[in-house]
């Protein structure tokens, strides 16, 4: 391969890895069907492989493949008409109905993964399948790495994700965003959706890097079309808490990709424009009144983010906070992040006492920050056999090459 078509390879990778969701997304809609649509996408970058190499880049890559995978789709449906009559009237459908013209709509194909978050979180879908088929259809992740992230095996996810598709085919759910009547009542399921989106891309589930910042971008994206949409303050608060978190993004790991404790990390590599966007946003959701989760976690993210240093966090209000939190919504994952910033408003002793009282009723038990969480307190005491034994614990639960690193180098500390 010459050095020409070694670039254009690299380009068309770089065109995949920017577009093929968008991509995806718009197909869907041209073409009703979610299969159909990937066999069109995968015949669109086939083309673009083969094609562009001789006929250079297109203008505009997104609306060239949409526009391949379209006809491409149409192609293939024709071919099987032949042992299938009924798919020629399926074929001429789609020929019919979508102007060329419309290909190249930017606004509307930017619409288009709005409208397939909306059907993936559907209300008729289980609530584990919207999750499956949004990371699956929406974020590209593969059925492999959304078992790794929810402890499931492929075949599981790979049954959920089918599950679904057919049931949005059978119950012919609209690709399409409610109307605003609606809209409220279907907008939970969307932020916790996107929210775990984005929580794959600032902790990686799997993979050498700790983030991957295409999902969370593409989680920040989704959430401000729904602030567009519907300003709700849980969705003002989601939006915040997101950009908070982002914000941190290049100072969460060294060069060479080992975690960096926020205690730790350079705060002159924080994101100020994320921070006072952030910052605006909690703020207007606090003061709308009705105070959701995600607006509490935004909150506690804006504590973070404004305290010139580490030392200078006002734990106090983060324990009102999480106060405020449990009382919402108990959950052992908050208590477990309340006894954390108890430990550092009023000792490692206090915390400790709290995190033991949370893994003796057994719901932590798999919660590999639990242990890692139990273990720092222990090293503060100075108990380093009980923190080796729960840095052990951790490391034998997670699998996150990074935190693997960091949790081995605790334990190789308290070895010397």
């Amino acid at each position: 391969m010459n050095d020409v078509a070694t670039g254009i390879q690299a380009q068309v990778e770089a065109v995949y890895r920017a577009e093929s969701r968008r991509v995806l997304a718009t197909l869907i809609r041209l073409l009703g069907d979610f299969d159909i649509a990937e066999e069109a996408l995968h015949d669109a970058f086939i083309a673009a492989v083969e094609q562009w190499p001789g006929e250079g880049i297109p203008a505009n890559p997104r609306a060239w493949l949409v526009s391949t995978g379209r006809f491409k789709a149409i192609d293939r449906i024709r071919r099987r008409a032949k042992w299938d009559v009924s798919l020629e009237d399926v074929a001429e459908q789609l020929d019919e109905a979508t102007d060329p013209a419309t290909l190249d709509d930017r606004e509307g194909v930017e619409d288009d993964r709005l409208r397939l978050v909306f059907t993936c979180c559907h209300p008729a879908l289980a609530p584990d399948a919207q999750v499956a088929l949004t990371l699956r259809e929406v974020c590209g992740l593969t059925t492999e790495e959304i078992a790794r992230a929810y402890l499931a095996t492929p075949a599981t996810i790979a049954q959920r994700v089918v599950r679904a598709k057919n049931k949005i085919r059978d119950a012919r759910i609209p690709y399409e965003v409610p109307g605003r009547t609606e809209l409220p009542e279907r907008l939970d399921s969307v932020l916790r959706v996107i929210y775990l989106v984005f929580n794959e891309g600032y902790l990686a589930s799997s993979g050498e890097t700790l983030t991957r910042h295409d999902l969370s971008g593409e989680a920040i994206r989704l959430g401000h079309l729904i602030v567009e949409m519907l300003p709700e303050a849980e969705a003002v608060g989601l939006l915040a808490l997101m950009l908070l978190h982002e914000s941190r993004r290049a100072a969460r790991t060294a060069p060479n990709g080992d975690i960096v404790l926020l205690a730790d990390q350079d705060r002159s590599l924080w994101n100020r424009a994320q921070i006072a966007d952030g910052v605006k946003l909690v703020e207007g959701a606090l003061a709308a009144g009705e105070i959701g989760l995600y607006t509490l976690q935004a909150a506690i993210a804006a504590i973070h983010a404004l305290a010139p240093s580490a030392g200078a966090t006002d734990w106090g209000r983060i324990v009102g906070f999480y106060d405020l939190m449990l009382q919402a919504t108990p959950s052992p994952i908050v208590a477990l992040n309340r006894a954390v910033a108890v430990a550092m408003r009023d000792g490692p002793a206090a915390g400790l006492a709290l995190v033991d009282t949370l893994l003796a009723e057994g719901s932590l038990d798999d919660y590999h920050l639990a242990h890692s969480a139990r273990a720092d307190l222990c090293r503060r005491l100075g108990q380093s056999a009980e923190a080796a034994h729960s840095y052990k614990k951790a490391l034998a639960l997670t699998r996150q090459p990074s935190e693997q690193r960091f949790l081995r180098a605790r334990l190789a500390e308290l070895e010397k």
